[in-house]
């Protein structure tokens, strides 16, 4: 894993975990009166926590009893006095517990509204519940006073003007990256998706109510009967459809999947194979990403042909490749960052095996994306890429010509 990335959730020891944050940093300036902690990656924390920067830092003042100070132009975010960065680290979980996390299902992936009683409620787009935050904290009042951008009038008004608003709740600074049109892609998406979700779960709703007769006896007792019963069914539903949420549990298939190949990497591609037969997630795109960060040593290239006809046999659509190639950006630009100048002849050998075709890397190459890693380590991956791309273009020219 890179050095200075962690999972949201701290708690959770889960390498395949999808919510990662930077590891927060402190820097400590001036002297005597004057000494104060500078925490210079704030924004790069809170664009991972979808917060604005200055809500976590006022909350730092509020629970250290410190006065705090903003100078969001210059990416400059400051508590008075000299605090340490584990103490900080641990008031940062305490925050991504109270205002961040859902209170139902414990996803960081939430968005803060104000309701028209000043009540501040955590909206999660995984479970769809909502719930309030404790509004004896003194951090809400900040929050009332500087509330966070609405996100759907932020995507109105960007297809608009063409103006860049992040997914995070009123975080400005990612809009001056210059990397505007590559993202906003990926966010009408995900609103496309999260639209699709709303509806069908309206409709599984609808089926599964025709099929139970709850009629039969709502006690608290039989209700929590029925919990049991309904897990494992749930469970399979999430497998079948392809849920990509389903690899945030330790327990969860993908997540098994990927700690056995770690542990049994000399067991070779049949056995691979016939695990992911048995845990019924063979077919499934998802687990070309895993195998991906999970079979492969800092000696990948020399690795790859080993493992070629498994890829093949496992690689059987556009999706499995984009898969495929999110893997090994995450593998090398997350887990092994000193492989990342090793990116063209990994391409090269995928490509070659007739794993990964032209187009669809391509497109992945000339794509900045956060889904599988952060922005910043997504470009670098990429530009490592470029000597491949432009080979790739190079032979298409070259085929012209003869033509």
């Amino acid at each position: 894993m890179a050095a200075g990335v962690v999972n949201i959730r701290r708690d959770v020891d889960d390498k395949f975990y999808r919510y990662r944050m930077p590891l927060l940093l402190t820097k400590i300036e001036g002297k005597g009166n004057g000494i104060k902690t500078v925490v210079p990656n704030m924004s790069d924390v809170a664009r991972a926590l979808s917060r604005p920067p200055t809500y976590p830092t006022k909350f730092f003042g509020c629970e250290l009893g410190a006065q705090t100070s903003f100078d969001e132009k210059n990416d400059r975010y400051i508590v008075n006095g000299a605090h340490d960065a584990a103490k900080l680290r641990e008031l940062l979980d305490v925050f991504i517990e109270k205002f961040v996390l859902c209170k139902a299902c414990k996803n960081p992936e939430t968005d803060l509204i104000i309701t028209k009683t000043d009540e501040i409620i955590r909206d999660c787009k995984a479970c769809g519940e909502r719930t309030g935050v404790d509004m004896r904290h003194k951090l809400t009042t900040f929050i009332l006073k500087n509330p966070p951008k609405n996100p759907k009038k932020s995507k109105s008004k960007k297809a608009g003007d063409g103006s860049h608003s992040p997914k995070g709740n009123g975080d400005a600074q990612e809009g001056a990256n210059g990397d505007a049109d590559a993202d906003a892609g990926d966010e009408s998406d995900d609103e496309l998706t999260r639209r699709i979700k709303a509806e069908a779960a309206e409709l599984n709703t609808d089926a599964t109510i025709a099929k139970e007769d709850w009629s039969q006896d709502t006690s608290t007792e039989a209700v929590k009967a029925r919990v049991g019963a309904l897990g494992s069914k749930l469970a399979g539903i999430a497998i079948a459809a392809g849920d990509d949420e389903s690899d945030d549990d330790a327990d969860s298939p993908y997540a098994q999947l990927g700690r056995w190949a770690e542990e049994n990497r000399e067991s070779g591609p049949v056995e691979v194979f016939k695990k992911a037969d048995e845990l019924g997630i063979a077919k499934k795109h998802k687990t070309v990403q895993v195998l991906a960060q999970a079979l492969f040593t800092e000696n990948i290239v020399k690795e790859i042909p080993t493992y070629s006809a498994l890829f093949l046999k496992m690689v059987t659509s556009e999706k499995h490749q984009k898969s495929l190639l999110g893997g090994i950006e995450r593998f090398v630009g997350r887990d092994h960052p000193t492989l990342i100048p090793a990116i063209p002849k990994i391409l090269m050998s995928f490509y070659q095996m007739d794993i990964i075709e032209e187009e669809v890397v391509k497109q992945w190459g000339t794509h900045v994306s956060k889904k599988y890693v952060d922005r910043d380590t997504s470009k670098k991956v990429r530009k490592a890429s470029e000597p491949f791309l432009k080979w790739l273009d190079e032979a298409e020219d070259s085929d012209e010509d003869e033509d």
